[in-house]
């Protein structure tokens, strides 16, 4: 039996497999709107016969964006635009769907990555002053960002919950909220880019009171049945900042608060980090991160091959596995990894005449 193929629950949603399909910016939208590129997008992966589909990071407000080309869930029109997406999906895929709800906070106003991914230079018309714990830029010739006053906490927080319903509404079943990556909730959990000394800064309770207002907020504006998770970043890689013992520490909180699950990834805060890439690199941080609490945890971070991916779960070193950039290389991971674990794998029957000569019995 693969522990990969079973199934998992994300408190109420339950998944048929491990294979989580992590959330990966397209900058494809037209002022924050979903289209064609979405839907074909999101359609190829929905026939992936992974265990959840995780949309991209999702922008509550305009100003969230990373760049002038990220979709939004902001108001009605945003909603407008996806329900076609979705319902393409829908009509050939039972796979579940979630949406990573974000806010870029100082990583925002940028270039798309193809065109070189800086931020946009003062003056130019697709830009915007972005917003931030603390008036640090991301990198020294970024434009400064506007510290955040009361009125503006309160704002997000409020955005982020008429985006969660907004979600809910369009029938996504999974809410991922985005704190990971250097974007504005993870600044206001690292002391690097928090340097407040209110409220909402200094100490780690204080640091970590935007991120739990927020998961409060959009877990009483959706219904029992809708999951909600939060992604983080579990550590800067950067000394005296963001680290593994504040992850464990806020993850612990989470818990107790009924998070349904945790998404660990690490890094994207700060230009100086030291990161040891290699295959698994984040596992220890999601293995240490698993031993303290009873939610799932999701692990991410070039977990390409099938057996190592299987030896994660089989071994507890995490619940599920996210793939990234390695399903958009090879949008069918799930059934190759499916043949080389030795399971069978579900597929729509307009893809059963191409099952492989040498894998008979692969589809189920």
């Amino acid at each position: 039996m693969s522990r990969l193929f079973s199934a998992l629950a994300l408190g109420p949603l339950t998944l048929p497999n491990r294979i989580v399909i992590a959330p990966m910016c397209q900058y494809s939208a037209s002022d924050g709107h979903a289209g064609s590129w979405h839907a074909m997008h999101y359609g190829q992966l929905a026939q992936s016969g992974a265990g959840l589909l995780i949309v991209e990071a999702t922008a509550v407000q305009p100003a969230g964006r990373i760049s002038w080309a990220d979709v939004g869930l902001w108001d009605e029109a945003c909603a407008d635009a996806w329900q076609p997406v979705l319902a393409g999906i829908r009509q050939w895929s039972t796979m579940p769907l979630g949406i990573q709800l974000a806010h870029a906070g100082r990583k925002a106003s940028c270039h798309r990555p193809w065109d070189g991914g800086a931020q946009l230079a003062a003056g130019d018309a697709r830009g915007w002053t972005t917003l931030a714990p603390s008036a640090l830029p991301y990198a020294s010739e970024d434009l400064p960002p506007q510290a955040m006053d009361e009125a503006a906490i309160a704002q997000l927080i409020a955005d982020f919950a008429a985006a969660a319903q907004r979600a809910q509404a369009l029938g996504f079943e999974l809410i991922e909220i985005h704190a990971a990556h250097g974007y504005l909730l993870h600044q206001f959990l690292s002391p690097l880019s928090n340097t407040r000394s209110d409220r909402w800064g200094g100490s780690l309770d204080n640091r970590m009171a935007l991120l739990l207002a927020v998961f409060d907020a959009v877990k009483a504006a959706v219904a029992p049945s809708m999951a909600v998770g939060v992604r983080i970043s579990a550590t800067d890689w950067v000394e005296g900042g963001w680290d593994l013992a504040q992850s464990i520490a806020l993850a612990r909180v989470l818990d107790a608060r009924g998070c349904h699950f945790i998404h660990v990834s690490s890094g994207g805060l700060d230009g100086r980090q030291q990161i040891p890439v290699g295959p698994g690199y984040q596992l220890p941080l999601a293995q240490a991160i698993k031993a303290e609490v009873e939610m799932p945890v999701i692990a991410v971070g070039l977990i390409t091959e099938p057996t190592h991916a299987e030896a994660v779960v089989a071994t507890g070193q995490a619940d599920a596995v996210g793939i990234a950039r390695g399903i958009l290389y090879n949008p069918r991971w799930p059934w190759h990894a499916a043949a080389a674990l030795g399971v069978k794998v579900p597929v729509s029957p307009q893809y059963r005449r191409c099952e492989p000569l040498a894998q008979r019995g692969l589809f189920a």
